[in-house]
């Protein structure tokens, strides 16, 4: 995943990336929370590459990459002979990480031995590798990530409160794609630009329409998801103009139609869907559209605008009210 998360139109989003960057400088331990897909490492690589321990590489590990009974030779270490098959001795990531930054990827995938471990790293400042007489002290910036429900999980006791409080000085929670219908525009067109380009396409564009289809879509994989979904309709097409129809969304179909009134709907989605409805009925003919709906030109553009949809090119459009 590129930086793509440092490019956003949601306020909240901006908020954060102003937030990561101003805590770059300290020593403070981060967690970053967040569905799976939503850029946690990307904002945790931008803490590294703000602070001062930048001139040295982020050293990473993802919990859930690595099995259970390697981990914790992985993290802390090991001495020649601390174990069958130790014929010499190995530090550890928490050693490479020394005056630079760490990052624990899915901390919540850690098994309750080595949160223990992990607690007393924090707190002495020591890792100690299998089969040592003594600790080695490191001094490591420690950001881990979780996309799972943690307080959840300590209630369940599956997580340490004590090393929750202990990660969480400086909690940062990025919020799902479905949530930022701003940059579901913004991001797509991004990436059209970036997969036109490294798949050696001539550059392509999307359509209002495609952009609509998007936005009717709750992207469960988050920017991961629409990163890959871009790159396959880039690829896959021929046209120049990506329309509706080459966005190629596995299980776009079996989706509740947008314009489905359950109950539990409020006002202002009925609103918004039954506006987009319209627009698709007319076109995309803003003026025959406002028509329709007894509004001005004026208020259907404020509401696309607050809608996250990009204005209309080349389209002239009455201020008088219709209809």
């Amino acid at each position: 995943m590129t930086n793509e998360i440092l490019k956003t139109a949601d306020p909240e989003m901006k908020r954060l990336v102003v937030m990561a960057e101003n805590i770059a400088a300290s020593r403070a331990t981060v967690l970053i929370t967040g569905e799976s897909g939503t850029g946690k490492e990307v904002l945790a690589k931008l803490i590294h590459e703000k602070s001062p321990r930048s001139t040295k590489r982020l050293i990473a590990v993802n919990c859930a990459a690595i099995p259970a009974e390697l981990l914790e030779s992985e993290l802390f270490g090991y001495e020649k002979g601390a174990f069958t098959g130790a014929v010499t001795s190995k530090p550890g990531k928490f050693e490479l990480a020394n005056d630079s930054t760490f990052l624990l990827d899915e901390i919540s995938e850690l098994p309750l031995l080595l949160q223990a471990k992990l607690l007393r790293v924090i707190q002495e400042g020591e890792v100690e590798r299998l089969g040592a007489k003594a600790p080695v002290r490191v001094n490591v910036r420690l950001i881990a990530t979780s996309n799972r429900d943690l307080p959840q999980m300590i209630r369940e006791g599956k997580f340490r409160e004590d090393l929750y409080y202990r990660l969480n000085v400086v909690p940062l929670h990025v919020a799902p794609l479905r949530k930022r219908p701003k940059d579901i525009d913004l991001l797509a067109r991004f990436f059209t630009e970036v997969s036109s380009h490294l798949n050696g396409k001539a550059p392509k564009s999307l359509s209002e329409e495609a952009i609509l289809k998007m936005k009717q879509w709750n992207w469960p994989g988050n920017v991961r998801e629409l990163e890959n979904v871009i790159e396959r309709s880039v690829i896959l097409s021929p046209q120049p103009v990506l329309s509706a129809d080459d966005i190629l969304i596995a299980g776009f179909e079996a989706k509740a139609p947008e314009w489905d009134l359950s109950p539990g709907l409020t006002i202002a989605e009925a609103e918004r869907r039954l506006i987009m409805k319209t627009l698709e009925h007319t076109a995309q003919n803003r003026t025959q559209a406002a028509r329709l709906l007894g509004i001005s030109i004026r208020t259907l553009r404020n509401k696309l605008h607050e809608y996250g949809v990009a204005p209309a090119n080349g389209v002239v459009e009455s201020e008088a009210r219709v209809g």
